[in-house]
Order: C-alpha cells, then sequence, then structure tokens
C-alpha cells in the first residue's frame, strides 16, 4: 500500500490547483469625459489613480455608452440593447417639450423591466457575492431596487454630494463627501468578502451636476492654470475624488492580498457635458469640453457616447497596452460572465459580445460585424435647441453611419481620420453607406426597435419651467 499511497501523494503534491474565480470590480463615473482622464488625453485634470491603472492593465480606446445615464445602466444591468427593455433616456416621454417637432418620440421605460435579468442575478448564480453601493437608477419603487435584483447588499445614494440620502437611511459623518462615504462601503465590503469570490459594483454619483466638491481639493486646482476647454476647478476637484475613490480599492485589494486574482474596471456612464458650441447651443452650462470629440452628453456623436474604459487583469492584460476594436455596454455582461465561469440565462438573448478575446489579446478582434445606438427620442438643450433628434447609428470598424429619423439625413464618418466628426461622407461614398444603412435597418427588424411616429407640429404647450425645447434639469 505504501507505494501506491506515496504515488497518489505524488499526483496530489504535483497537480495544478484550480485557480479560484477572480474577484470583479466595476467602477464607474457619471457624466466623466472621454478625454477627462490624465491617460486619455486631459492636461489639467489629476487622475493618478486611473493613470497608474492604465499603466498596469489596458485601455479600450474606442468603448461607448449610450447619451445619458439610464439606458446605459439598464444595458450593463441586462445585457440588452434599449430596444428590448424600452429605456432610451431619462424621464418620460413628455420631459422635453417635442410638439412642434416633425416626430412623437416612442414612449420610454423609466425602469428596468422586472422580467430582465440582472447581471448580478448572474454572477450570484456562479456563486459570487454582490454588493452595489451608489447610483442604482433603474426603478425607485422596492420591487425595482438593486437589493431585489440580485445585489446581495445595496445602498442607493440620492443626488447631492453633500448632505446627501441613502435608501436604505444610513448614518455617516457630517458633511461627509458622497464619493468617500460610497468608497467606505465598498472598502468594507471587500473586508468582508475577501474570502470568496465577490463582485463589487460601485457606480459614483460623481462627476453628475450639481458641481460641488471638497474645499480643500478646489483651492489647489484654483491654482492651477486651466489647459484648452479644462479649466473649472470645482469640476476638477470632483474629476480628482472619484479618482481618489479608484485609488483607495487598489490600496484594498493589495491590502487584503486580492489584487493578483482580481478585474478591475473602470468607465464612466457617458460623454461629459460640454462641446456643444458646434451645434449652436452653448448656453454657459458646460463643465468640461470633451474636444476633439464632438458634442457632449445628450448627443450620439462621439463626445456623448465614447467613454473611458480601462481594465486590469493580472496575467491576463498586457500592462500599458490598449486596443481600438469597438465596444458598447451589453458587451460587459456576457464579458463579466464569461470571467466568472457562469452560464448564460438560459431561453434570454444578451445582445453583446465577450470582450475576453481583446483582454487576452490587444490585437485580436471580435466575431460580430458591428455595434448599434438607436434613440427614438428627443433631448433638449436650450431655447428651440436640441443634443440630439431620433436619430440612430451603426459603427463598423472605423466607419460610422448616422440616420437621423426627421429627414432621412444620413452622416458618415471615419473615425480613424476623422474623429471630431468634422467631414461627412456620406455623398462621397455611397456604396458605404448603402452597405451599413442595409445593416442597421435589418437589425432594427431583428430587435423590433420601435420608430417615431410622424407628429403634425403644433405650439408647444407654455408651462412653468419649460419652453420650446428648453431643457429641464438633468436628473440622470
Amino acid at each position: 500500500m505504501r507505494p501506491l499511497l506515496a504515488l497518489f501523494l505524488t499526483f496530489l503534491t504535483s497537480a495544478p490547483l484550480q485557480a479560484a474565480p477572480p474577484n470583479i470590480v466595476f467602477i464607474m463615473a457619471d457624466d466623466l469625459g472621454y478625454t477627462d482622464v490624465g491617460t486619455f488625453g486631459s492636461q489639467y485634470y489629476e487622475t493618478p489613480n486611473l493613470d497608474k491603472l492604465a499603466a498596469q492593465g489596458m485601455k479600450l480606446t474606442s468603448h461607448h455608452h449610450c447619451q445619458n445615464c439610464q439606458p446605459t445602466r439598464a444595458a450593463l444591468m441586462s445585457g440588452q440593447y434599449g430596444p428590448r427593455t424600452g429605456v432610451y433616456t431619462v424621464g418620460e416621454i413628455g420631459r422635453f417639450e417635442w410638439q412642434t417637432r416633425p416626430l412623437q418620440p416612442v414612449a420610454n421605460v423609466t425602469s428596468l423591466p422586472l422580467e430582465k435579468i440582472t447581471l448580478a442575478q448572474s454572477l450570484k448564480k456562479a456563486g459570487y457575492a454582490t454588493g452595489m453601493f451608489g447610483k442604482w437608477h433603474l426603478g425607485m419603487k422596492d420591487e425595482y431596487q438593486p437589493g431585489k435584483r440580485g445585489f446581495d447588499e445595496a445602498i442607493e445614494s440620492s443626488g447631492k454630494h453633500f448632505d446627501f440620502k441613502t435608501t436604505p437611511e444610513v448614518d455617516y459623518p457630517k458633511r461627509q463627501y458622497l464619493a468617500d462615504f460610497l468608497t467606505d462601503k465598498a472598502v468594507d465590503f471587500i473586508q468582508r468578502h475577501k474570502a470568496e469570490p465577490f463582485f463589487l459594483y460601485l457606480p459614483h454619483y460623481g462627476v453628475h451636476s450639481p458641481i460641488h466638491a471638497k474645499p480643500e481639493l478646489i483651492e489647489k486646482f484654483k491654482a492651477k492654470p486651466g489647459v484648452g476647454g479644462h479649466h473649472n476647478p470645482v469640476y476638477a476637484a470632483m474629476i480628482a475624488s472619484v479618482d481618489e475613490s479608484v485609488g483607495r480599492v487598489m490600496a484594498e485589494l493589495e491590502k487584503q492580498g486580492l489584487a493578483e486574482n482580481t478585474v478591475l474596471i473602470f468607465t464612466s456612464d457617458n460623454g461629459g457635458v460640454g462641446g456643444y458650441t458646434r451645434e449652436g447651443i452653448k448656453k454657459g452650462g458646460d463643465t468640461t469640453d470633451n474636444a476633439p470629440l464632438r458634442s457632449g452628453k445628450g448627443s450620439l456623436y462621439e463626445g456623448g457616447t465614447r467613454v473611458p474604459f480601462i481594465v486590469r487583469w493580472p496575467g491576463i492584460t498586457a500592462a500599458g497596452s490598449q486596443t481600438g476594436v469597438p465596444s458598447i455596454h451589453v458587451d460587459l455582461y456576457p464579458t463579466l460572465l464569461e470571467i466568472a465561469g457562469g452560464a448564460a440565462p438560459e431561453n434570454y438573448p444578451l445582445d453583446g459580445e465577450s470582450l475576453v478575446p481583446l483582454f487576452k489579446n490587444s490585437q485580436a478582434t471580435l466575431k460580430r460585424r458591428a455595434i448599434y445606438q438607436h434613440f427614438p427620442g428627443y433631448l433638449g438643450a436650450g431655447e428651440n435647441t436640441w443634443r440630439t433628434t431620433p436619430v440612430g447609428l451603426i459603427q463598423q470598424g472605423d466607419w460610422k453611419l448616422m440616420e437621423f429619423f426627421e429627414d432621412g439625413r444620413l452622416e458618415l464618418y471615419n473615425l480613424a481620420e476623422d474623429i471630431g466628426e468634422k467631414n461627412n461622407l456620406a455623398s462621397a461614398q455611397p456604396e458605404k453607406v448603402k452597405e451599413l444603412q442595409s445593416q442597421m435597418i435589418a437589425w432594427r427588424k431583428e430587435i423590433g426597435a420601435k420608430m417615431p411616429t410622424p407628429n403634425t407640429p403644433t405650439e408647444a404647450p407654455k408651462k412653468k419651467g419649460k419652453g420650446k425645447g428648453k431643457k429641464k434639469k438633468q436628473a440622470d
């Protein structure tokens, strides 16, 4: 028996142990523009922790989300494009007065439908402890709350950076800054779940308005000269607080010995609030500038949808690498599910494609032909002006085609040569337009995308706080 026992013990000691599933930390800023991060181009805002994260991991330089907050979050949590969830924007159809326009928007769904299987539910089923601390924005009623949608622990924050409210109510030191509070909760979650695989979702309310920041950080940036369209010291201080949060999470993962087995992702929910001059709608409300990208939040030009994206997966992502392969919000669900070793929900369509091949090899490509956006509504930006009118788009490689539904206008851009979308190539490239438009129409039919319907323009009703296209306070 002894020789057999020795042989068995030798087998046990020589056989590789199966690695524990990696932890997943997903941090998302709110309204942070593509170039608001140092490693993505800013020379005024300071993001040393995000810059360090990018140096240790990989940047996705052509990652896209929706034009504003709620549809991005719905896509992330459901793994489905807007036409499947019905979540296209924030609020009801009458949020912006469209009555003078040629089209009537598609009614908007304001809570993520309960039949949708969330990413948190799928990761929980895969054996993960799940926690969310921050901005949920997918339904206010109890049954829509994150604690009912797959999160073991959840604290939802309100839209203030000081003297904020939480659901459930939680005590905190007087005048504590919201980003610091949320990070405290995230760090505590890591400490309590370090012995098991966990999914930590940290969706900050920063840098969304109101533009409020910690006084000591504001003073720091007041003494610093602005660079280009980046010059607001309060906004810079808000970015610094989000960056501090990332640094604290990174430090806690190191302290707990978890960094080497944790996938850490950082991104923003949509583009920054600014860069509207070209559309003639700049009214003094800009907080940043998305240059060289065109336009900003609320628009489906690159300034509104292209966002910073950094992923660090030790042993998988090459340090300091980057990829320009187009990716989009619905990709995160299958990506994180593959990382976790979980199974896709049965009889439930996921519209994205796993990005794991890109994480493993920055030179890799994806199987799909294109990514899409569909926005059948209006987002106002001031008196008689709009951040966007109803529009759909397809991006295939470097080519991006936009179809504006009011008048059928087509805009074609080669983003590799014209990232600022200044040169419409639709007239010069009719075959490319035909190819892309036919794909987009086929996609809309396949996914069941609803289209805006004809409207007989009338004078917009006079309501307090509203005007023709006048922008209400953004609550997203």
